[in-house]
């Protein structure tokens, strides 16, 4: 399943369980050896919620919150029975996020996620080298550093995204988002994600650039986030209140798979 091209492998654990998830989701997210994904998504009951997402990025290392990956898990517990309302809480890392989903002749479309209140740190200036990065921190769930420029299309992600993500500034590194501000109500986004790398589109990223842009005036408090794989509406009508995030949910193939045969391949 994906959402805007960010892709996860997503395990049904309602039956059974996984062991070794850490080693299973590096492995399957070879996108030369194995199913190729962004990461791995365990969906699990929950004690506390309608049900529970566990997220590993591609590298195996844990991920509090995925906001493409919660949209889609929504959309699997809603069309495959586990949850029978189109309102559902969903229990992460970062505690528990409401969602609504949007259907369409029976299938869900599009979801809306409450990411809860972005936490804005005051700007910093990060030194690397003879180089010098201003960014601004931002936590919605789990850690990023949101950095503006003129035109993000010509950066080398590939060079600037591993050095700011593993930074000492950062003891657990972080996500890493490169915004273009286009006009008041539109942001160009690009993600560097932890773990993972570059991807098509980034949830929370989204959510952090956007709060970052509101909180220096740039943007107004309903912003389109144009990412590579395509937008996300992000809303934050109240700065006490939720962060709301609005966008599809894809399935694109169901298979099985042997664990015990594939990890000894």
């Amino acid at each position: 399943m994906h959402g805007l091209g960010n892709d996860y492998v997503y395990v049904n654990c309602y039956e059974e369980s996984i062991e070794a998830p850490a080693l299973v989701a590096k492995a399957i997210s070879d996108r030369h050896f194995g199913i190729g994904a962004d990461g791995l998504i365990l969906i699990q009951p929950s004690e506390k919620a309608d049900c529970r997402m566990v997220m590993y990025n591609a590298d195996g290392s844990r991920g509090a919150m995925c906001g493409n990956g919660i949209r889609c898990v929504g959309k699997y517990v809603y069309e495959n029975g586990q949850v029978q309302t189109a309102r559902m809480n969903i229990e992460t890392d970062s505690g528990i996020r409401r969602l609504f989903c949007r259907t369409r002749n029976g299938k869900v479309n599009l979801v809306d996620v409450e990411m809860g209140i972005p936490v804005v740190e005051k700007r910093e200036v990060l030194k690397a080298g003879d180089r010098s990065f201003s960014f601004t921190p931002v936590n919605v769930g789990n850690p990023h550093a949101v950095l503006f420029y003129t035109d993000v299309e010509s950066l080398d992600l590939a060079d600037l995204g591993p050095l700011l993500e593993r930074h000492d500034r950062f003891p657990d590194r972080t996500n890493v988002e490169f915004a273009q501000v286009l006009d008041a109500q539109n942001i160009r986004l690009r993600v560097w994600e932890r773990g993972t790398g570059e991807t098509m589109a980034c949830g929370t990223g989204a959510c952090a650039a956007c709060a970052a842009a509101i909180s220096m005036g740039l943007v107004k408090r309903k912003v389109v986030m144009h990412l590579t794989g395509g937008c996300l509406d992000i809303t934050w009508a109240n700065p006490g209140g939720p962060m709301v995030m609005t966008g599809p949910a894809a399935e694109v193939f169901r298979g099985e798979i042997s664990l015990k045969d594939f990890l000894k391949s």
